[in-house]
């Protein structure tokens, strides 16, 4: 969400995020043959998902399906197409890496050995501005214990141009220092971080 305020070119930008949902993608079913899971969990819309904040994705499987894959297809956190390729575990959860904002198929390679779900993982990649922009503030809700969250260019996985270390309180606040010229991200800026974990709620302020 973007802001302008009246008189000011300065603009805010809210990033949050949810706790992990291991089947909030597609509940849990066994797959017959080489298919698409269903998107038909608690954050699906229609037969695709929207993420509440760009984050990576789970496969939670109930057996060993280390023989086959999971391709993810949907877009990045700047609305770019993307697909990722998760390979499957025995009894366990697989974690990709990419950060998607939405998912809108995830096909297996090859049928099942038992039950599989698809949900959102904890890696967040929150959104300043996929446009050239120039940080002006941060105004954070600290989460549940104390880490470092990154500021990189480009995109979740670009360059790293601050980093912020956070404390454990939930109920506390954080005001980051910014150089007074603010801090140019020529390609986009982003923030990485594990929800709920990291932060509970971030506002950033650019121009």
């Amino acid at each position: 969400m973007a802001l302008k305020g009246s008189g000011s070119d300065v603009t805010s930008s809210f990033i949050t995020a949810a706790a992990a949902d291991p089947n909030g993608i597609s509940t849990v079913a066994t797959i017959g043959s080489a298919a698409n899971l269903t998107i038909n969990g608690a954050l699906a819309d229609g037969g695709s998902v929207t993420m509440d904040s760009p984050r990576n994705v789970t496969i939670l499987s109930a057996a060993d399906d280390s023989g086959i894959t999971f391709t993810v297809t949907g877009t990045d956190e700047s609305n770019v197409a993307q697909t990722e390729v998760i390979t499957g575990v025995d009894d366990a959860t697989a974690t990709g890496s990419s950060f998607f904002k939405t998912v809108t198929q995830i096909a297996t390679s090859a049928a099942s050995t038992g039950n599989v779900s698809a949900g959102s993982g904890t890696s967040c990649s929150g959104v300043i501005s996929a446009a050239r922009c120039r940080l002006r503030g941060i105004y954070v809700v600290n989460g549940t214990g104390a880490a470092t969250i990154v500021f990189r260019e480009g995109s979740g996985t670009g360059t790293v141009r601050m980093q912020f270390a956070t404390v454990a309180g939930v109920t506390t606040n954080s005001y980051p220092d910014v150089p007074s010229d603010g801090l140019l991200f020529k390609a986009g800026g982003f923030v990485t971080f594990t929800a709920v974990t990291d932060l509970t709620a971030m506002t950033t302020f650019f121009s």
